[in-house]
């Protein structure tokens, strides 16, 4: 019998690379030793196997993690956590496919630099360092008075929004390259060993969902569900016409088909360096937690890429969007939270992150 396409795992093969495309080695984390030894740890005698449920997960995932060096595992360190929001648009945004304006995600860019959302208050109160790194932002960004900053802000700037891919592929081969290789290079400059990774773009969740339908074959019907654009004007014939010129552009990038052709044809600046700092960052064996839809697709792009790079992924919490939850069903992945959240920006993230502080003091008994 045929496997239902939604429920189909992900394809497993590790894609021919461009050579100017220089991928970090990734370790996998796997140790049945260490796995052993914890789990000892965590239920002492009286309690019974698995008592601490799906948190005993965590803590081996996490121990895994952070046992790279010779001597052996001992407890959880967690050093300067860093909170790397990257911003970008889309050209697809011309269409009609958000309820924001383009112009928003400078917006929401000053937003973060000023200190002002909500994920700024997280970040001050866990101790998180944020950066917010221009991707693709379509238009300049003016940096505001340097007393009133409160993040730092990184240029590296692709272009000035992605190209509307109903026209065309939304990025070069060439862009693409740079959008990862500008992702590996904010993350080898950040210290610590923990990466929260968020993210800024109208018409983004456009972006997640086709990358969801184009590499693991769930219908974009169900992957762009009217309730999830947050249009609260839209209709059932507004909403049909959407998929309808989703389905075109579905059909003219229809040889995309492998994870990086996919990113070329129908992703974004910011999801594209978004699959470079997790890449990265897995192989300086740091935790990386991911924050949302659209982190999930380019977490979905990275495993991909170099599959061993899911051991270092921590699924920080599941989104209102029926796709992020399809997604997460494809990447078998358990998020941390379930709070219904539509806001981005790596404030889900941040919201886990008390789990990960709980599996910390669980192993210092």
């Amino acid at each position: 019998m045929a496997m239902d396409p939604v429920f189909a795992p992900i394809n497993r093969r590790v894609p021919e690379l461009p050579a100017n495309l220089k991928l970090p080695h990734v370790t996998p984390t796997s140790d049945t030793m260490l796995d052993h030894s914890v789990k000892q740890r965590l239920a002492p005698e009286g309690l019974p196997e698995h008592a601490l449920g799906r948190m005993e997960e965590l803590v081996l995932q996490l121990a895994r993690i952070q046992n790279g060096s010779p001597l052996p595992f001992d407890l959880l360190a967690f050093d300067s956590p860093q909170l790397v929001v990257f911003a970008a648009d889309h050209g697809i945004a011309d269409e009609g496919m958000s309820a924001l304006e383009q112009g928003m995600s400078v917006e929401h860019v000053m937003q973060l630099l000023l200190g002002l959302a909500p994920v700024n208050a997280l970040a001050e109160m866990y101790g998180f360092d944020l950066t917010v790194v221009d991707a693709g932002v379509a238009t300049h960004i003016t940096l505001p008075d340097a007393a009133r900053t409160k993040a730092p802000l990184l240029l590296r700037k692709i272009g000035y929004g992605t190209r509307n891919l109903l026209l065309g592929p939304a990025m070069s081969q060439a862009q693409v390259v740079a959008a990862l290789h500008a992702g590996m290079d904010v993350v080898r400059h950040l210290p610590g060993n923990v990466i929260a990774i968020g993210d800024v773009g109208v018409a983004n969740l456009v972006s997640a969902s086709l990358l969801l339908s184009r590499l693991c074959g769930v219908p974009l019907a169900d992957a762009c569900v009217r309730d999830d654009f947050q249009m609260p004007g839209l209709d059932d014939s507004a909403h049909l016409q959407r998929i309808e010129k989703l389905s075109a552009a579905a059909a003219r990038h229809r040889k995309a088909l492998g994870p990086l052709d996919a990113l070329a044809a129908l992703g974004g600046f910011e999801i594209a360096m978004m699959v470079g700092a997790m890449l990265q960052a897995a192989s300086e064996r740091r935790v990386v937690l991911v924050d949302g839809y659209v982190s999930g697709a380019a977490a979905l792009v990275a495993r991909g890429l170099c599959p061993d790079v899911a051991d270092y992924l921590v699924y920080a919490h599941r989104t209102a969007d029926t796709g992020h939850r399809l997604m997460l069903i494809h990447l078998q992945a358990q998020p941390l939270l379930d709070m219904g959240l539509r806001v981005s920006q790596g404030t889900g993230a941040l919201m886990a992150w008390p789990l990960l502080l709980a599996a910390q003091g669980l192993l210092e008994r």
